[in-house]
């Protein structure tokens, strides 16, 4: 199957799930053909349909839960249950049961092209290698979450820098028209259920957002609380692509919650998925975090060693740590910088 083909039918599948937005999907693709990191992000049912084969022999791995579409830009900030600014991976539309090497190479994956496109100014294979370091010491530590509020400075920093012109970002969600239509019930029962009583002039607006998720039907609410803006984020939820790729259709459990609940971090009280609806809040410093957004003078080391051990708190939910050290041991040392080596 070549990739228009695939193209065509994965988003005949994804329509059996969605009612998606035709304007959004245009806009998607178009955003896949201007440069190879955005056709990554955007096109993650054609990585479940090959990567299979082009990593055959890092199929027998242990499986876990995995985040699937995991990437260097699926990586943001979030406000915990004790207000505490807490750092890791963003988004779950993709989660599937797959060996725990597959998001290492996706990972790695986005990493080099990020360096190829001058997005990181890494070497890869020192890039690479930190990566599996950063892995190796989140299962030898059984996982610990990123809570930037405390500790991690340099990682805090670098979270922090787009922060430092909050009023751009509630001017872009005002600029926002609102919704004349009638919100799905779902959505709308999401949204119902983190709305604080007592805020005003709400109003709810369509967004456009990501790139993987393009096409996916997305409302933001936006109102006055207690002296300041509040918003809150619905995006239309699918089965993973995997169930596209590995069964040519049907349909699957969306297992966000399942991850959610099962990953070493601390918490968003806001983020859930419940039927087919995922909600969060939406803040200046409870988004997905883009590179551009990062500063210029940057430790891009300890940034991907964080990712790698953040992905290490993510499958230790749904795996025994003493499996994935053991098959770890028995990998060559440089095996990830290998396998990208050869693709």
């Amino acid at each position: 199957m070549d990739f228009a083909t695939a193209t065509v039918r994965y988003e005949a599948w994804l329509r059996q799930h969605i009612d998606l937005v035709a304007s959004d999907l245009r806009l998607k693709h178009a955003r896949m053909r201007e440069a190879r990191f955005p056709f990554l992000r955007a096109t993650y049912y054609r990585w479940a349909q090959v990567w299979p084969e082009l990593c055959a022999d890092l199929a027998d791995a242990p499986r876990v839960l995995a985040v699937g579409d995991l990437h260097v830009e699926n990586f943001g900030t979030w406000r915990d249950a004790e207000g505490r600014l807490a750092w890791g991976v963003n988004d779950f539309d993709e989660v599937w049961r797959l060996p725990y090497t597959h998001d290492l190479v996706r990972l790695a994956t986005s990493v080099a092209i990020a360096i190829s496109e001058a997005r990181l100014r890494l070497d890869f294979p020192v890039a690479a290698e930190t990566i599996l370091e950063g892995y190796s010491a989140g299962l030898a530590e059984a996982g610990a979450g990123f809570v930037l509020s405390e500790h991690h400075g340099a990682l805090r920093d670098m979270a922090l820098h787009r922060l430092r012109d909050p009023e751009r970002f509630w001017e872009k969600l005002d600029a926002l028209q609102p919704y004349r239509g009638r919100l799905p019930k779902g959505a709308a029962k999401a949204l119902a259920k983190v709305q604080p009583e007592d805020a005003s002039d709400g109003r709810v607006s369509r967004r456009v957002a990501g790139l993987g998720s393009l096409g996916r039907p997305r409302f933001v609410w936006l109102a006055h609380w207690r002296g300041a803006r509040i918003a809150r984020e619905v995006k239309a939820a699918a089965p993973s692509a995997c169930c596209f790729a590995e069964r040519g259709g049907g349909t699957a459990p969306i297992r966000y919650d399942k991850i959610l609940r099962g990953a070493v971090r601390s918490a968003d009280p806001f983020l859930a998925c419940p039927g087919r609806w995922v909600v969060r809040r939406l803040a200046p410093d409870c988004t997905r975090i883009d590179l551009v957004d990062l500063p210029d003078q940057r430790d891009e080391l300890r940034l991907v060693h964080a990712m790698g051990f953040e992905t290490a708190n993510v499958h230790l939910g749904t795996a025994k740590r003493g499996a994935l050290l053991s098959d770890l041991k028995q990998r060559p040392r440089a095996w990830l910088r290998r396998r990208l080596s050869s693709l």
